[in-house]
């Protein structure tokens, strides 16, 4: 197959390296320093099961659009920040209308595919998310990664409610595990990926408020128990956007970040290096619904209001 890698930091980059070591072709789309070092060095990358180094093609969003047609690709991956998801779409509009290539967003949150959906429709428009990874570029063309790197995905938002997808995503999913990433096909990717959002409410804007990786922060009673108030707070929203979560979603969540390795979250990372966080993506998605619901989110809005002070990265109320 052949793919358009588009957001190729640092879990981009990992998944694009794994599809081309298994033969397919990827063109990883990138910007600044970082997709410099990609054209004139390529791909340095290192997991703990996993290598690569090695030439790549690689360009930005407006190289893509000039250099190559929409339908050259049997994919197209967004794995760009969420707060880039509009400007992209926007920007590529003219050349994505020219084809029925999907979209399958492996992003942060649970609002990109509605926005992928505006530009391309329902039809074309995968869910998905990346978990068990951590990955993040050392340098300009440099990758470390960890993890299982598991994809999960599906028509968004659900099987029955765009079913021309399947045929297409059952092969995707073979190709995947072909290429060694672990995978899971949903029927409603909307509940996945609002499971996810349990784990990346809860933990990201804690650990990027504290700077402390995840681990320090479940072992702390005082956060412990925020953080699983802000899982309950997610499941509570999940509900209100009718998606069945329940409390034994938030058992589970809860226990597997409890257990999992010790990582800094993409939002420390973020903070770390003085980038834009993806506030908004994730919290933003929880207030509103709970706000709207009647009961808002305390604790949520509480750690989101302290991280926009702390960071200085203030958002429109």
């Amino acid at each position: 197959m052949k793919f358009a890698m588009i957001g190729a930091g640092g879990i981009g980059c990992y998944y694009a390296a794994k599809l081309v070591a298994a033969g397919h072709e990827v063109v990883f789309v990138a910007r600044g320093e970082h997709l410099t070092a990609l054209q004139q060095n390529g791909l340095s990358l290192e997991h703990p099961y996993f290598s690569f180094a090695g030439s790549v093609s690689a360009t930005d969003v407006e190289g893509l659009c000039k250099q190559y047609k929409g339908s050259d690709f049997d994919l197209l991956f967004i794995a760009s920040k969420g707060s880039t998801t509009s400007a992209i779409m926007e920007q590529m509009k003219v050349w994505l209308d020219q084809c029925d290539t999907p979209v399958l967003s492996i992003q942060n949150g649970v609002m990109n595919e509605g926005l992928i959906a505006n530009t391309v429709g329902v039809k074309r428009t995968i869910g998905g998310l990346a978990i068990k990874i951590g990955a993040h570029v050392l340098e300009p063309g440099v990758i470390e990664a960890t993890g299982m790197a598991q994809i999960d995905f599906g028509a968004w938002p659900s099987e029955s409610a765009n079913p021309n997808l399947k045929e297409f995503l059952i092969e995707l999913s073979a190709v995947f595990e072909e290429a060694g990433i672990p995978n899971q096909l949903y029927n409603d990717v909307s509940y996945a990926l609002w499971r996810k959002l349990i784990i990346n409410n809860a933990v990201n804007p804690i650990t990027a408020l504290t700077m402390k990786d995840t681990q320090t922060v479940t072992r702390d009673p005082i956060l412990r128990q925020t953080v699983y108030q802000i899982m309950q707070e997610t499941a509570r929203a999940a509900r209100f956007a009718n998606v069945n979560m329940t409390e034994d979603d938030v058992e589970d969540m809860f226990k597997l970040i409890c257990e999992f390795d010790a990582i800094k979250t993409s939002m420390l990372v973020d903070r770390e290096k003085g980038r834009q966080m993806e506030i908004q993506e994730i919290c933003g998605p929880v207030i509103d619904y709970c706000r709207q619901s009647g009961q808002p989110a305390a604790s949520t809005e509480l750690i989101c209001h302290l991280l926009q002070h702390a960071s200085g990265q203030m958002l429109e109320t």
